[in-house]
């Protein structure tokens, strides 16, 4: 099955920026449908980005929207989530996800990356 792995979590100040990477392994890459899930402390996980193969498939919630931008790139087997203006709600872990792009389930996850925003 496929593996991902994320990094670029970091401490930063609110208005900073981050951009968390994650590489998933596979034969496949190009397959599969990606998500970037967040999770705050104390809250339920929600899904902020997600992206499939073409170039208008991309998808922010309105929470990031005009902050946080996900794109991919095929030949790394990686996929990124730009995230600027950072705000101290955004603290939590953030966790990269496959799907397949019939399947609204996302079947595989990564370990997820810690994003702290201080005020």
């Amino acid at each position: 099955q496929m593996r991902l792995v994320e990094s670029g979590g970091a401490l930063v100040q609110a208005g900073d920026s981050l951009r968390l990477s994650c590489v998933a392994s596979g034969r496949s890459f190009g397959s599969y449908t990606y998500g970037w899930f967040h999770q705050a402390p104390g809250k339920e996980r929600v899904v902020v980005a997600s992206i499939a193969w073409g170039p208008t498939s991309s998808w922010v919630a309105d929470s990031v929207k005009g902050r946080f931008t996900i794109s991919r790139d095929n030949r790394k087997n990686t996929v990124y989530l730009q995230m600027n203006r950072l705000k101290v709600d955004d603290t939590g872990v953030y966790t990269c996800a496959a799907r397949f792009p019939a399947s609204g389930q996302y079947s595989n996850w990564g370990q997820g990356t810690q994003v702290t925003v201080s005020s």
